[in-house]
């Protein structure tokens, strides 16, 4: 089913497919050559480029922007103000075989708030990424990552923290410190390995 643009919750280009069903929150957009599923869920001020497929046992929470040739899977879920670089992939089986059937086998992955995935990076399924944390361009992420964590490489490591302004912060990887983004003056503290956000006074 193509949507029109003159739709009033969303705007969809005419060679969008979406299917009955699909639930697309207002002030989305929608653009060449996506297809969205009709168990998908979708909220408000979301962006999908070009060639973008959303499946059916999907949920992406509000201002998410998904970049061209990505393909969201089932069983991922993608909470608010999560950006999803160019290319970058998502699986759901962890050992696929063409000739064994394991749709009862997916692992499903969380991408928390504020998390950055950045071009071609890959999510290996089963896998939590923190809030406002950072994959780098090509990393392949076999594992859970931190809050803020800011990771590279694959497999990928964390190599530094990252604020929720999406600038890199002076700290250790371990241990304890403190760190103020120079953009929004916010403090961030590090403590027993975890990195917690304090709003500027």
């Amino acid at each position: 089913m193509n949507i029109s643009t003159s739709d009033p919750a969303y705007t969809a280009h005419p060679t969008a497919i979406i299917d009955p069903g699909a639930q697309i929150g207002a002030g989305s957009r929608v653009w060449h050559w996506v297809h969205i599923c009709a168990g998908a869920v979708i909220g408000e001020r979301c962006s999908f480029g070009q060639n973008v497929f959303v499946g059916n046992d999907v949920r992406i929470g509000n201002n998410v922007k998904v970049q061209n040739n990505v393909s969201v899977y089932d069983a991922v879920t993608l909470e608010d103000d999560v950006f999803c670089g160019p290319s970058m992939v998502f699986t759901n089986v962890y050992n696929p075989r063409s000739a064994v059937a394991r749709k009862e086998e997916y692992r499903r992955t969380l991408v928390k708030q504020g998390a950055t995935m950045g071009a071609n990076a890959t999510i290996v399924c089963g896998s939590t990424v923190g809030r406002y944390a950072f994959v780098g361009a090509g990393a392949v992420v076999q594992k859970d990552v931190p809050d803020f964590a800011l990771v590279v490489g694959v497999p990928a490591r964390q190599i530094g923290w990252m604020s929720r302004f999406g600038e890199r912060l002076e700290l250790p990887l371990q241990g304890s410190g403190e760190a103020v983004c120079p953009h929004t003056g916010d403090r961030y503290v590090l403590q027993d390995g975890k990195l917690q956000h304090l709003i500027a006074n």
